[in-house]
């Protein structure tokens, strides 16, 4: 991989209405235009989660182009070539996923899921913004990656450890 092209990469998670829309977005604004990144569904819920949306709305992410979307659009023969793809849910990372040309290199990264947080409003924005956090240490990691100096295997490995690696909040989901 070249070190002064753009990657594309795909988030995946089973309703495409929280996890994977975080990531998309943390990546297209911190990616600093190395990275540009999607995300889409299995089963895709036709909106992002409201409380996903209200948390990148009060940190300034661009959202107007959020949309939750099936994992279809990027399997077409003229959908962007993919370099990464990511499962950021456990239940997408267990489907089988469509054959996506290039053959990019694939992790899964669970997170818990803010679609299922229970309690008050608040506690369900709190919720949500500690998996924002947990996603937004992950793409740390991973741009912070020598991409062109790693061979596919060593990517790969260093992705898995990354996927690993814990935040300080439960990989469980919410009380």
């Amino acid at each position: 991989m070249a070190e002064d092209r753009i990657y594309n990469v795909l988030f995946l998670c089973t309703h495409n209405s929280a996890r994977s829309v975080m990531a998309e977005a943390i990546l297209n604004r911190d990616g600093k235009g190395r990275f540009r990144a999607f995300s889409a569904g299995s089963h895709p819920a036709g909106r992002i989660n409201p409380n996903t949306r209200d948390l990148l709305e009060r940190l300034r992410f661009p959202t107007d182009s959020l949309r939750s979307k099936s994992w279809d659009e990027f399997a077409a023969p003229d959908a962007p070539r993919m370099d990464f793809v990511f499962t950021v849910c456990d239940s997408a990372a267990g489907e089988v996923c469509p054959v996506w040309p290039g053959q990019p290199v694939t992790a899964h990264w669970g997170f818990p899921d803010p679609s299922t947080a229970h309690g008050s409003e608040a506690e369900k924005a709190a919720f949500t913004a500690d998996v924002f956090r947990q996603i937004q240490h992950r793409l740390q990691a991973f741009m912070s990656l020598p991409i062109a100096s790693l061979d596919r295997l060593a990517l790969r490995r260093r992705l898995d450890e990354i996927g690993r690696e814990t935040s300080g909040a439960a990989a469980e989901g919410p009380a």
